[in-house]
């Protein structure tokens, strides 16, 4: 219906005569006279039913305009002579090749959104890829974009003006909050990777108010490959939102130890916590002691930048980390010792998220929480 009125729309700046579209049940969707959309032609039925393909009466000539084999509009323009037809032609053609190229790319992007949930067979995907003319060969990598709190419609809008060349970048509407940029890897210039999320955020966050987080997948050498970028990209979603909430763009090759802990079964870090902290141990530190932990471990287990971070003296600093190795048995003042807590810590969060996430079954994905 947009690709219809877009082109009346431009039609309207050069023609002076009244011309349009109607629809099937005669009602006008699109005009250059916009007063009269909305409004019904009663003439349309009877120039359906007829076998002509041009019909005229009470002064405006009609053209069907078939789409589908079940859809067809009917185009119109006042006036009888051979110049009200000739522009009616041509109003339709340029319509109908408008409406052609419209659903070509629909069926583009059905390809390509195949592809990355697996649903075109390995074979078909190079035959097709050559029909829908998308190079097949040319490395990709798949930008995963979950939106909270705006419309799909803004940030899709937001994202085509950002990125105009369909031809290096594609943008699919997977469900109503996940978009997923499939585009050229800039191979020459892997670092380009975080500037394009950087942007895609920002312009995001200042133009649609949208809640943001970007994953980032691996890229792939091949159009078949994609499929396992944008699972990646999925992946980096939600590991990172276990283990670095704060962070809005994850990527899969930045994930460390928290991918490991991810594919973990659930009995066996139930075992692994069980051998690492006493019963009651973790539960027994409060939040002044986990704040000084989580400082001691951004420092690189530096005592004295991680006191002065904290605005506390280098004898307190030493205190609270005896009185973590009281309650734990761990000394984190110790290499082994530090990536152990470290290590059982992120197992325990992971684990607190998965609980959470069983508990909410009927609520949405849980790992938005």
């Amino acid at each position: 219906m947009e690709e219809l009125k877009k082109c009346i729309r431009e039609v309207a700046s050069f023609l002076d005569k009244t011309a349009g579209v109607l629809d099937a049940d005669g009602i006008i969707v699109a005009c250059t006279d916009e007063s009269l959309e909305g409004s019904e032609d009663s003439s349309a039925r009877a120039v359906l039913l007829s076998e002509e393909h041009i019909a005229i009466t009470y002064g405006r000539t009609y053209m069907k305009l078939p789409v589908t084999e079940r859809t067809s509009y009917i185009c119109f323009i006042d006036g009888t002579d051979n110049v009200s037809r000739n522009y009616l032609e041509l109003i339709c053609n340029w319509i109908g090749a408008a409406l052609k190229e419209r659903n070509s790319d629909a069926e583009r992007e059905a390809f390509l959104k195949n592809v990355l949930l697996e649903n075109e067979l390995p074979g078909d995907i190079p035959l097709k890829a050559r029909e829908f003319k998308i190079p097949y060969s040319v490395p990709r990598v798949a930008f995963l974009i979950r939106i909270e709190q705006a419309e799909e419609l803004d940030c899709m809008e937001i994202l085509y003006n950002m990125f105009p060349d369909q031809r290096a970048a594609s943008i699919l509407a997977m469900d109503e909050e996940t978009i997923v940029l499939l585009m050229d890897y800039p191979r020459d210039n892997p670092d380009e990777i975080n500037e394009i999320a950087n942007q895609i955020l920002d312009n995001l966050n200042a133009e649609s108010m949208a809640k943001v987080h970007i994953g980032i997948g691996m890229p792939a050498e091949t159009l078949k490959e994609t499929a396992k970028s944008y699972r990646e990209a999925s992946l980096a979603l939600t590991v990172g939102n276990i283990f670095d909430n704060e962070n809005y763009v994850m990527r899969y090759d930045k994930l460390g130890l928290g991918r490991l802990i991810y594919q973990l079964p659930p009995t066996l870090c139930h075992m692994f916590l069980d051998e690492v902290f006493p019963k009651g141990a973790y539960e027994a530190l409060d939040s002044e002691t986990l704040l000084t932990i989580q400082k001691f471990f951004e420092n690189n287990l530096n005592g004295s930048e991680t006191s002065r971070q904290l605005f506390v003296h280098r004898n307190t600093l030493v205190y609270r980390l005896d009185k973590v190795q009281k309650i734990t048995s761990l000394d984190l003042r110790s290499f082994d010792d530090a990536v152990l807590f470290k290590l059982a810590s992120m197992v325990r969060k992971y684990l607190e998220k998965q609980e959470k996430g069983s508990l909410k079954s009927t609520g949405g994905k849980w790992w938005h929480n």
